[in-house]
């Protein structure tokens, strides 16, 4: 059966207007048959908080870190959206203008229909809410029923259209009954709690006096807000009001039933997908689609004939709260295991063994991790510690192919799929293409981009912050573990400097000690004789003098070539230093050791035969053969070696080193 695929472009499903518009996609998903993709930012929710004074300054973003912020807006990059049928946008959920920008030319670009919900983009279809009328009616219910004239507003951020309109129909009314509202007497929030309780300390700090009612653009921030004046002493409704707006949750869940504003946040959901769904099909409809909402008059304005006493559904609420809590406790203790165990993996191995571990005890339907192809790239450990930029240290994109580190699909891992692309972003396990939703998560640390995680029909609760936690922690010890790695490739090269002559690409004086010290303990331990043979340079200064140091370097490289081809029976060879070398073995006699002298030799001489050097090489060589004894050090035959190899040299004249 055909279907189509669908991106949604959201922030924040861990709140409540989110996670509704959410249910509403997903129960039409199936219906329409619609995969959809479903691609989340948890930070920069609904606009930046604007600063009310210097000691007030709510939230920017989820993390209050511009780099956070950035890492999980690149989850936005991810997609390629021509190979989508079409889209369905909640920008107004975005705070950061330039990214909504940049989505929407993608979706321009990429030429597919999409559904706007809220924000009105003209060339999209739209569904929206009229918040103006609904707004109007709880100003106006708080005017000519209560009486109230001291009002205070607590607003989302100023840029988002949602909120401007809120506080335009709450403006519109205050002036239409001649009330005036200075500046002070408005705080510009970010949609989440912690606004509404920073709002509750601006307003207490601006004004001893309180005003008759706190009115909220949402349901999250009243909450909060009631919360706050309660931890002051003051009572809602009796010495203050605060309504909400959006009505999401029971209003049952609050301390006093919530005065509050019903949208339609899941049949917008539904709506877009059958907006999209008509457009496949060739059917006409309106672009613009706005739906109507009604105000809910209850216990926080002072309307008490209205609240619910209902017992059982009290005890209905209590039940399904401690269910959610019951649950959130057991996710949050498997989070607490998975993230003390994936930090202490060292290799990616380790890593997905335990990370699968978890995966298998959470079962969702499908679980995937696909990392950066560069993930473990090499850079800096300390973003900071080299005083560069970081888009010059940092993979802040997403690679064209992704390590497919988990894939998980009904109870079943998949291992053979290594590769996937960012074309296809999940890769091939049984074939099967499933309807519904498909969350993509961001994988980050700061602006480092590593990679993405994508779940289908978990029973993990996604909308819930602890979800977020569990990303969090992902990420973070993904970066740990790709510290570690950097690390570990640090020490390597560090030991091979440590150990290696770089110059002529063989050991050291410390590989030398490394590579032999066991070897040489065993033959003073068991009486078995050394080789320990001195290879001198001959006439290097000359060569120098005559042809420059460059010259000289090459024929020093030519005799550790010469030892490359020349020791290949487990001898154990170094630069000494300069243009002196050794070459250490065991059990050997002097047979063997005249042996490698006259290889030596042999190579020495076919180097010369292919007259590729100005200068005829050559090199003294000596040896001793002995049995050391207990406390002999191995450098003590180096110098008996050195000597009969001066005794060599001696016999030659220097005439013989270079050409005439």
């Amino acid at each position: 059966m055909k279907y189509h695929k669908i991106a949604v472009i959201i922030a924040g499903i861990d709140q409540s207007y989110q996670a509704a518009i959410l249910k509403g996609i997903a129960s039409s998903a199936v219906k329409c048959n619609m995969h959809i993709s479903v691609f989340v930012s948890f930070s920069g929710t609904m606009g930046d908080s604007k600063q009310q004074s210097d000691d007030f300054n709510t939230l920017s973003g989820t993390m209050s870190n511009p780099k956070h912020d950035t890492g999980e807006f690149n989850i936005f990059n991810l997609p390629d959206l021509s190979f989508f049928d079409g889209a369905i946008l909640l920008t107004n959920t975005i705070g950061y203008q330039p990214v909504i920008n940049d989505i929407l030319e993608k979706i321009k670009a990429a030429d597919i229909p999409a559904v706007s919900i809220d924000y009105d983009i003209p060339y999209l279809y739209h569904i929206g809410i009229d918040n103006k009328i609904a707004m109007r009616r709880i100003t106006e219910h708080l005017i000519d029923v209560h009486k109230f004239s001291r009002f205070k507003y607590i607003s989302g951020p100023k840029d988002n259209p949602e909120s401007a309109d809120r506080l335009s129909a709450f403006l519109e009314v205050l002036r239409e009954h001649d009330i005036t509202i200075d500046d002070d007497s408005l705080f510009y929030g970010d949609f989440r709690a912690p606004s509404g309780k920073a709002a509750i300390d601006y307003f207490l700090t601006q004004d001893e006096k309180l005003p008759d009612a706190i009115i909220c653009a949402n349901d999250v921030m009243a909450a909060s807000a009631i919360n706050k004046l309660v931890e002051f002493g003051y009572s809602v409704p009796k010495d203050i009001a605060v309504t909400g707006f959006d009505n999401t949750y029971s209003h049952h869940n609050y301390q006093v039933e919530l005065t509050s504003v019903d949208r339609p946040l899941v049949f917008s959901g539904q709506l877009a997908c059958e907006m999209l769904d008509n457009h496949f099909n060739e059917l006409t409809f309106n672009r613009s689609i706005v739906l109507s909402a009604g105000a809910h008059f209850t216990e926080s304005c002072g309307c008490m004939e209205n609240a619910h006493l209902d017992i059982s559904e009290f005890r209905s609420l209590n039940y399904r709260n401690y269910m959610k809590y019951e649950h959130s406790m057991s996710f949050m203790s498997s989070i607490n295991r998975l993230n003390c165990s994936l930090l202490s993996c060292n290799t990616l191995e380790a890593y997905v063994d335990t990370l699968k571990s978890f995966v298998a005890e959470m079962d969702p339907e499908e679980f995937y991790l696909c990392l950066c192809d560069n993930w473990d790239s090499e850079s800096a450990i300390d973003d900071n510690s080299r005083g560069i930029s970081e888009s010059d240290d940092i993979q802040t994109d997403y690679t064209d192919q992704f390590i497919v580190a988990v894939a998980y699909k009904r109870g079943k891992f998949y291992d053979d799929t290594k590769i996937v692309s960012k074309k296809n972003l999940l890769p091939e396990t049984d074939g099967s293409i499933e309807t519904g939703l498909y969350y993509y998560i961001p994988m980050h640390f700061g602006k480092r981009c590593l990679g993405y995680m994508c779940i289908h029909n978990s029973p993990l609760p996604l909308n819930n912050s602890m979800f977020e936690t569990l990303c969090i922690s992902l990420s973070n010890s993904i970066e740990n573990l790709r510290k570690v790695v950097c690390l570990e490739f640090a020490v390597s090269k560090l030991r091979i400097l440590y150990t290696m002559d770089t110059f002529c690409d063989i050991y050291n004086r410390n590989g030398f000690v490394q590579a032999s010290g066991a070897i040489y303990e065993d033959c003073v331990k068991n009486k078995k004789n050394i080789m320990l043979m001195f290879i001198d340079l001959d006439g290097l200064k000359g060569i120098n003098d005559t042809y420059g140091h460059d010259v000289g370097d090459c024929a020093i490289c030519n005799i550790a070539d010469i030892l490359r081809d020349s020791c290949t029976n487990g001898e154990v060879f170094c630069r000494f230093g300069g243009d002196e070398f050794i070459v250490f073995a065991s059990e050997s006699t002097d047979e063997d050791a005249e042996r490698l002298t006259a290889k030596i030799q042999a190579n020495v001489k076919a180097i010369n035969d292919r007259k590729c050097n100005p200068y005829e090489l050559s090199a003294s060589t000596g040896y001793v053969i002995s049995v050391p004894n207990p406390g002999d050090d191995i450098f003590r035959f180096v110098t008996e070696a050195d000597k009969k190899m001066y005794v060599e040299k001696r016999k030659k004249k220097r005439s013989k080193y270079l050409k005439t």
